[in-house]
């Protein structure tokens, strides 16, 4: 165990780690924390407080215990966020503080398996892109038989896939009658295509709304091939960015597990005992 503590700048050093004994580890202020992303002191606290970060311990002049093991923790869970989202980056940060690797990794297996569904819908999608756009031309508005005529099934499946949030059409002003505009045309036509490659309601109503929102056509009158071209475009480069978030992330997460050890829990769970190898290191520099 390491009784000394060194102070060059703002980096003290001194054993945290019961694991790791005789080993020292630097501590990082947690300004310097927050300074290497860009983020305030308060979301460095907030992250520690929801399990992203092991638990600081405390010096006995009441001040945070952040050391370069926190500092790896933080990077792992930054980089986790764009590539799993923020709900799903807690919860494996979580699940590998409390020990549960296994749990951690299948999070992260689960966030693979949906990238490549959603890759797949995009090659699905783009392969139909002629049979939503090249077919016989489209008047400015269809009632919801004229619509169910031309996809070839009925109102009342229309209906559903409105309650399902796929399908948004406008009103016609004097009966209040369902009008389909080019672009719901569209998201009707798709929609019809994945529901035959056998995608749920809940996945194509998030596809739809992708490429609705992409397009600019949440309530527009847009809708033909080139703006769903443009949403196609648009959703391939985030699905890129995302690929190449969750290689970051990997290395990121890979390199925290190096440090604190992917068997057990990587810290000691008592912020006391933290405190309590602060106060010994204190009391060594003063004899």
């Amino acid at each position: 165990m390491c009784r000394k503590r060194n102070i060059e700048g703002s980096v003290e050093t001194f054993a945290v780690f019961p694991q790791d004994e005789g080993a020292e580890v630097s501590t990082v202020r947690p300004t310097d924390l927050a300074r290497e992303h860009g983020i305030s002191t308060q979301a460095v606290r907030n992250y520690e407080q929801a399990g992203c970060l092991p638990p600081a311990g405390r010096t006995p002049s009441g001040h945070r215990v952040y050391t370069e093991v926190h500092a790896a923790a933080l990077r792992a869970f930054l980089a986790l966020v764009p590539a799993y989202g923020h709900a799903t980056a807690v919860q494996i940060m979580n699940a590998v503080h409390d020990g549960r690797l296994d749990d951690a990794l299948a999070l992260v297996d689960a966030g693979h398996v949906q990238l490549v569904r959603d890759r797949e819908t995009l090659d699905a999608v783009r392969g139909a892109v002629h049979h939503l756009t090249e077919g016989p031309g489209r008047p400015g508005a269809r009632s919801i038989g004229a619509l169910a005529r031309r996809l070839r099934t009925t109102p009342a499946t229309l209906r559903k896939w409105e309650e399902a949030g796929i399908l948004d059409p406008g009103r016609d002003p004097a009966t209040g009658y369902r009008l389909y505009r080019p672009h719901d045309v569209r998201d009707a036509e798709l929609a019809h295509l994945l529901r035959r490659g056998g995608y749920p309601l809940a996945h194509i109503a998030t596809v739809v709304g992708q490429v609705r929102t992409a397009s600019g056509t949440g309530g527009g009158t847009g809708g033909g091939a080139g703006s769903l071209a443009r949403a196609l475009d648009d959703w391939r480069r985030r699905l890129t960015a995302q690929g190449l978030a969750t290689l970051r992330a990997a290395a990121r997460l890979g390199d925290y597990l190096s440090r604190v050890g992917a068997q057990h829990p990587p810290f000691d769970q008592s912020e006391d005992r933290v405190a309590h190898l602060a106060e010994r290191g204190e009391q060594q520099d003063g004899q």
